[in-house]
């Protein structure tokens, strides 16, 4: 699988605010990855030095191997990109605005505008100064996605959305990998990015703290364990396991963390009769919490 972003010791400071600090990553041809982390951690500070709308301090971003700062306007022609204020002129009505923007492209078919358009309920008469913040992120959605770009670079893709317009976003999303295209997605919207990314990085105050598949890091979270004993529970056992925490025993039944291999606990287990036993995985957010209640950074995977 091609490179197609490759970020090098990526570097920007504002002054004495450091926005990212040597970040290093790779995301692959037709791969969709989601990129994680709260305000003001360096989620919209990356996109812009992919874009070159804003240049490094130190280290490169990379573009289908061409630096981002060489041969701009061709890598550009290559991506669609929705930033998180997407703004255009509010007099002009959306069918002249799409009209516009696809003839800076190049010309995009106006059944691909119309279609898509259809699916995102987006009234195409309509000014844009008249329209909902919702309405206008479907403005700026059309736009990223209508000439088929090899690269979407989307920023918060979903802010002001309903439900039902996020889904049929996020089917957008499943449509462009399925044809080879490329998805970088930043999000504070935890369920959407576990619906269709391969990978996510999560980024806190200008570093990675996680990086891998949703399903590797749940692999390596903690899990809640729920243990209904037939007769007193084996609290003094339970306790002796160095891969279990947060141990509440009430009665019969315990509660707990567990963390790492399940081995040493379901070993214990096979000693005793259980009436239940329930494990719940844990979900992105719960992924996502768990690295940011830590006080210091842990080193990113590497894919």
């Amino acid at each position: 699988m091609s490179e197609v972003i490759r970020l090098e010791k990526l570097t920007k400071t504002y002054g004495r605010r450091r926005g990212l600090a040597g970040l290093d990553l790779t995301v692959g041809e037709g791969e969709v990855f989601g990129y994680l982390g709260p305000n003001g951690a360096g989620k919209s500070t990356t996109i812009r030095l992919l874009l070159d709308l804003i240049r490094p301090t130190d280290g490169r971003a990379l573009l289908f191997g061409t630096d981002c700062r060489r041969a701009v306007a061709h890598l550009r022609r290559r991506i669609g990109y929705l930033p998180g204020d997407f703004t255009v002129a509010p007099r002009q009505r959306v069918e002249q605005c799409l009209d516009h923007l696809a003839a800076l492209r190049g010309g995009v078919p106006r059944a691909r505008i119309d279609a898509l358009a259809g699916r995102l309920d987006l009234d195409l008469g309509a000014r844009i100064g008249a329209l909902s913040k919702g309405n206008r992120q479907k403005v700026g959605l059309v736009q990223a996605f209508m000439h088929r770009p090899d690269l979407l670079i989307l920023d918060e893709p979903t802010s002001g959305l309903d439900p039902l317009v996020q889904q049929t976003f996020l089917d957008l999303v499943r449509e462009a990998k399925l044809a080879g295209q490329t998805v970088f997605m930043s999000s504070h919207v935890l369920t959407e990015v576990e619906a269709v990314a391969d990978r996510v990085g999560m980024i806190r105050e200008g570093r990675l703290v996680a990086l891998d598949t949703v399903a590797q890091l749940r692999d390596r979270a903690a899990h809640d364990v729920e243990i209904t004993f037939v007769g007193p529970a084996d609290q003094a056992g339970l306790a002796a396991l160095p891969e279990v925490s947060d141990l509440v025993v009430d009665g019969q039944t315990a509660r707990l963390r567990l963390s790492g291999s399940p081995d040493a606990l379901i070993r214990l287990l096979a000693g005793h009769r259980l009436a239940r036993l329930r494990v719940t995985e844990p979900d992105l957010e719960h992924l996502f919490l768990a690295h940011y209640r830590t006080d210091d950074t842990v080193e990113a995977s590497r894919a």
